[in-house]
């Protein structure tokens, strides 16, 4: 692959058109804006992430997180995109110089395809076809559309969102650059060849958007003789990936740590566990310095070190192994990459979090009721889509939002409507239609 053919300020929908801009911003600064500005980047803030939405402490949700991947995916794209041009002179001058914005853009976009509730909400949805009421569905729609609905992923729903044409709008999604778009998709295949692990990129409705986009990047295609796509990864897609995994990983356990699922010993030995002795003499000596003695501030401080380096070694992998990435070879992830001490603490810190933070009791109730509230929205809304014309039905299609086509001829499409409707709800919008659905509760006026 080739970064000039890689980096790509065309547009999905406007590739014929060169509309006159009226001021300085890039293409790719302009992706980042629209989805700043866009409402389901603002309904993130009330996603779950890990742990429940906020009371008297303030943890991470999806908005916040989403932002954090962003500022760490500027930064990581900025620094390969200077090493690389000291290799690489005659990339000076061209849009590869914007690759830390690309990577922003994407960081901003990673999530916006995630359900109500987490991974709790994607396997709400996958189930209630496997184990629920939806099974009875299987023989009445194609194997590919049934592979994308029981295999329901935000990863794939992100580039749905982005690039899909819903009713009622004039052009399809946001109009983003093919970089922009190329960086977000973790699995470049279709759910056709998703494995066990379950992951897909994109669904079959929009699989002739990412061939489009890839192709004129020149993305290597692994095998272009099926119709099941199946591509190497865009090479931003790893400094993306890297921004996720260091943010998701330093910052649960500083929620943690907030939350009292960690002690301060314990929160402080995995952060200093990426340095070597000598450094962190030197971290415990600035803290003193500083004068901080509030741990909680000790801890921010500490998180700010690890994540910093975390930053410099996954750097350093990309440009390492820069031929491997670009020849559609490298394997796994960048954090795989680095060096030896550093991925054991890595390691150390996801072995904790599994233990104590994702198998919290905490964490545990939120999956639990998320699961309870999904499974009855997508019970009663996709029986209103099969069966459109009974009362209750009726009732029910009346409060989806007519930018879904849910009264559509196609059965289909008024599934995949309920999806895009459940999916884009928020927790607590997720709770209120669940509680007025099932008589609990009633509007206020």
């Amino acid at each position: 692959m080739d970064w000039n053919r890689l980096i790509s300020n065309k547009r999905l929908g406007q590739e014929d058109r060169h509309p006159q801009r009226h001021d300085d911003r890039s293409e790719f600064k302009r992706d980042s804006d629209r989805l700043i500005y866009s409402a389901p980047f603002r309904r993130l803030q009330n996603k779950t992430q890990v742990f429940p939405l906020p009371g008297s402490i303030f943890v991470h949700n999806r908005l916040t997180h989403s932002l954090e991947v962003s500022s760490l995916g500027k930064s990581l794209g900025d620094d390969v995109a200077r090493e690389l041009i000291r290799r690489h002179p005659e990339l000076r001058g061209t849009l590869f110089e914007e690759i830390g914005t690309i990577v922003q853009t994407a960081g901003l976009a990673h999530d916006m395809g995630n359900p109500p509730f987490g991974h709790s909400g994607e396997k709400a949805i996958q189930t209630f076809f496997t184990e629920g009421e939806g099974r009875s569905l299987e023989g009445k729609v194609s194997s590919r559309f049934w592979s994308d609905i029981t295999h329901f992923e935000g990863n794939a729903n992100a580039f749905r969102l982005l690039t899909h044409r819903f009713k009622g709008r004039r052009r399809g999604g946001f109009v983003m650059t093919y970089s922009s778009l190329a960086a977000i998709v973790k699995y470049p295949f279709t759910s056709m060849q998703a494995g066990r692990h379950g992951k897909f990129g994109f669904f079959a409705e929009e699989q002739d958007q990412y061939r489009r986009i890839a192709d004129d990047l020149g993305i290597i295609c692994l095998d272009p003789s099926t119709d099941n796509l199946r591509y190497v990864r865009h090479p931003l897609v790893y400094l993306t990936e890297a921004a996720d995994d260091i943010c998701y990983e330093i910052m649960d356990i500083e929620d943690a740590h907030k939350l009292k699922l960690l002690s301060f010993d314990e929160t402080a030995g995995l952060l200093l566990g990426y340095f070597d002795q000598p450094t962190r003499e030197h971290i415990f000596q600035r803290i003193h310095d500083e004068g901080v003695d509030d741990e909680n501030e000790k801890i921010v401080y500490m998180r700010a070190c690890a994540v910093g380096k975390l930053e410099q070694e996954c750097v350093h992998a990309f440009v390492d192994n820069e031929e491997q990435i670009l020849n559609g070879t490298f394997t796994g992830s960048l954090i795989d990459h680095i060096s030896e001490p550093v991925r054991e603490a890595y390691r150390r810190s996801s072995d904790v979090s599994v233990k104590k933070i994702y198998n919290s009791k905490t964490v545990t109730d939120v999956e639990l009721s998320g699961y309870k509230i999904m499974e009855t929205l997508m019970d009663a809304f996709v029986g209103a889509a099969v069966n459109p014309q009974t009362f209750h039905s009726k009732q029910l299609i009346r409060r989806v939002s007519s930018q879904y086509d849910i009264d559509s001829d196609n059965l289909e499409t008024r599934i995949m409507a309920v999806a895009d409707y459940i999916s884009g709800m928020t927790d607590v919008y997720a709770l209120d239609v669940y509680q007025k659905i099932n008589g609990i509760s009633l509007p206020i006026v």
